[in-house]
């Protein structure tokens, strides 16, 4: 009887003959073993998504605790255990992450031990390689933008804000830590590839996969979620125009830059 995962194949291998051709090589067969680890990226993908949705959620719910328990002057019931519980679930959601990355590995392993024969120059590539200089930069801007904005609010007269600065933190910092994670790992996982088209594929892939690990998404959101409206009117504007800047540096970027598909090109044609 075919498995859940063998069921699914066709559709994989569907998606996975898509994906080549949007990323133009279309010329390219799409193999089981790429169809299974496009597969796998999109289901850890997924599952990070919740993730990061669960931390949003839960950080509301300890502001929300905040709100409802403790007055400007500080008094209430509001420290600390609700911090302890977001820093656990901080820690939960990094090894819920951890595992996800195992699972990526372990199929990329997989694969290679299943090629019949190996590209002959393999490609490494550092984080500068796999980011780009611009979009690192831009990243790391508006994380850095975040935790000021969170560093900020700490120096308000006002405990609630405080306590809620405390609160954005921890998410950022979690956050933080997991793209770190993710991109040393991606630095260490092993070079699956026959040829010079599944080359570029395997570093299609890494860039991908490290565009999102980084992504500043949840960097420019969780300010606005956590702290405007409590916070001064100042730092309430602040922290909303951090959205539209961040996406404005972002799109300005990707503009500005050539796509994974003619980076891993480079890449690959340079070694």
């Amino acid at each position: 009887m075919a498995s859940g995962s063998e069921r699914e194949r066709p559709l994989d291998v569907r998606r996975a003959r898509e994906w080549l051709g949007w990323h133009g090589l279309g010329e390219a067969t799409p193999t089981p073993l790429l169809a299974r680890r496009l597969a796998v990226r999109r289901r850890a993908r997924l599952a990070h998504h919740v993730m990061l949705a669960v931390l949003i959620l839960a950080a509301a719910l300890v502001q929300l605790h905040n709100l409802v328990s403790v007055t400007p002057d500080g008094s209430g019931r509001g420290w600390p255990w609700p911090l302890v519980a977001l820093t656990g679930l901080v820690a939960a959601l990094l090894a819920g992450r951890a595992l996800l990355e195992s699972w990526v590995r372990r199929v990329d392993r997989q694969a290679g031990a299943a090629l019949t024969r190996r590209a002959a120059h393999p490609v490494q590539v550092s984080w500068r390689e796999l980011l780009g200089r611009p979009y690192a930069a831009c990243a790391a801007g508006i994380h850095a933008a975040a935790f000021v904005l969170a560093a900020g609010a700490l120096a308000i007269d006002d405990t609630r804000v405080r306590y809620a600065a405390v609160v954005l933190l921890i998410a950022l910092a979690g956050v933080g830590v997991a793209a770190a994670l993710e991109l040393r790992d991606l630095l260490a996982r092993p070079v699956v590839a026959e040829d010079e088209v599944s080359l570029t594929a395997d570093v299609i892939m890494r860039i991908e996969d490290a565009h999102e690990a980084v992504s500043p998404g949840m960097a420019w959101s969780l300010p606005v979620v956590l702290l405007c409206g409590t916070a001064p009117a100042w730092w309430s504007l602040t922290s909303v125009g951090l959205v539209p800047l961040g996406v404005a540096a972002v799109v300005l970027v990707q503009l500005r830059t050539p796509g994974s598909a003619a980076a891993a090109r480079r890449l690959v044609g340079a070694r």
